[in-house]
């Protein structure tokens, strides 16, 4: 072995194993720092050097991959769960943890209110010690069955107060009698002063459903009628995202059912910078999929079990 190749070991073992600092190396061998600096780059280019990503436990790297590649995400977060944690929880855990790394102080965040994930999101967040959000906005009438509207009205006032950002409310419901009462309600000044917010929207967090109502959306009274399923499934309906539905390809639906719902459009949706979509669980698999495909959500916040479904 040549001295030059000798010397090349010698850097890389004390730079990589000893964890010395560059100076530190060039005064014990008594060359310049410069030298050592161009030493470690040779050695990673004759493969002396090799850099091995070992994943921890409960990262699963590869399938976020596969996911993002095959949905057409710009990132996917898969969380594992086990027998003392539900999807929902696991979900919850994994999307707090997402917001508090990514989020920015001049966010303006859409949030899908009639979700249990994303409740049980918002009781693994704590108060951000920083400003971490301008303001949190219904992207769909948040007004339903009293006993349970108090559950869309916490998801909404307490992720503002958690980013210090200022709450806005949809003051209707999700879902009213006719075409003509939601055109109409959609003119009542408090509630166009929310829709010309919705523009604005940088960041939006929702739930993706099965064509089957969650018992949440279920109970609020927001929820599709018998025969309005009959003609959403007729035109091959999955799932939805605020209440707008969609086929396997994630293509929109147009239905009298869409037509009583006063939220975002589907254009506007899909619309937003960057759009964060948490499901889990057999029953969704469809309609993630198809909510990727779409372009519903850039971002999936899954549990791997479900990752596993939407990759096979």
């Amino acid at each position: 072995m040549d001295q030059h190749t000798r010397l090349l070991v010698k850097v890389s073992r004390l730079y990589f194993e000893r964890d010395m600092k560059q100076q530190e190396i060039a005064n014990a061998l008594a060359i310049s720092q410069a030298r050592v600096s161009r030493l470690i780059k040779e050695a990673k280019e004759r493969g002396i050097v090799r850099s091995v990503v070992v994943v921890p436990t409960g990262v699963h790297s590869e399938l976020e991959d596969e996911l993002e590649s095959r949905l057409s995400l710009t990132q996917a977060v898969v969380v594992d769960t086990d027998d003392a944690r539900s999807v929902e929880q696991a979900l919850g855990t994994a999307t707090a943890d997402y917001l508090a790394s990514t989020l920015t102080g001049d966010a303006v965040i859409g949030v899908s209110t009639w979700s249990g994930s994303l409740i049980s999101a918002l009781q693994s967040m704590r108060p951000a010690s920083k400003h971490m959000a301008r303001s949190v906005i219904q992207m769909f009438g948040g007004v339903g069955n009293p006993d349970v509207q108090f559950e869309a009205t916490r998801l909404t006032s307490d992720l503002a107060r958690v980013l210090g950002a200022e709450p806005q409310f949809v003051p209707a419901p999700a879902v009213v009698g006719n075409e003509s009462t939601a055109r109409a309600l959609e003119e009542d000044p408090d509630v166009r002063a929310v829709i010309e917010q919705w523009s604005q929207i940088s960041v939006s967090l929702v739930g993706i459903g099965a064509l089957e109502p969650s018992p949440l959306l279920a109970r609020s009274g927001n929820a599709v009628t018998d025969e309005e399923m009959h003609e959403l499934s007729s035109h091959g309906a999955v799932g939805d995202v605020c209440l707008r539905f969609f086929n396997q390809s994630g293509e929109p639906i147009e239905s009298s059912f869409n037509r009583r719902v006063i939220g975002m459009s589907a254009d506007a949706i899909r619309a937003v910078p960057r759009r964060i979509g948490v499901a889990g669980g057999a029953s969704k698999v469809d309609a993630i999929r198809a909510a990727g495909l779409g372009g519903w959500i850039s971002v999936l916040i899954t549990d791997v079990d479900t990752a596993r479904a939407l990759t096979q």
